[in-house]
């Protein structure tokens, strides 16, 4: 079991998990409010991401190439974006969340082919 990946993409899915809300939560919590506190408020949880992504992409870059890191990075993205918009945005599942997965599915495919 390789230990970096694990560790790597652990990290990169809660950085991740901070990211998603420093980029879209506004939408929802702040929508009423002007966009430079909603700015404000989403720099202070990028700030956390910042924290689990930047050591989670140099530990990444000891066993990955850098479109490998960048690819699981978008997966994961994608993986935690899904849920999201899902159970906090409360919008509906739609088919093109299944093609999305496909597609990164394939990069994923292309990108670790030997």
């Amino acid at each position: 079991m390789n230990w970096t990946l694990i560790k790597a993409v652990a990290l990169l899915t809660a950085s991740n998990v901070f990211m998603t809300f420093a980029w879209y939560a506004h939408l929802k919590e702040l929508k009423a409010r002007p966009w430079f506190i909603a700015a404000v408020m989403s720099w202070g949880i990028a700030f956390f991401e910042y924290l689990l992504q930047v050591p989670a992409n140099r530990i990444g870059s000891e066993t990955l190439s850098l479109p490998q890191l960048k690819i699981i990075q978008e997966v994961i993205t994608l993986s935690v974006f899904i849920p999201f918009v899902l159970f906090y945005m409360k919008q509906p599942l739609k088919w093109d969340y299944l093609w999305a997965c496909l597609c990164m599915g394939g990069a994923v495919y292309f990108i670790f082919r030997k």
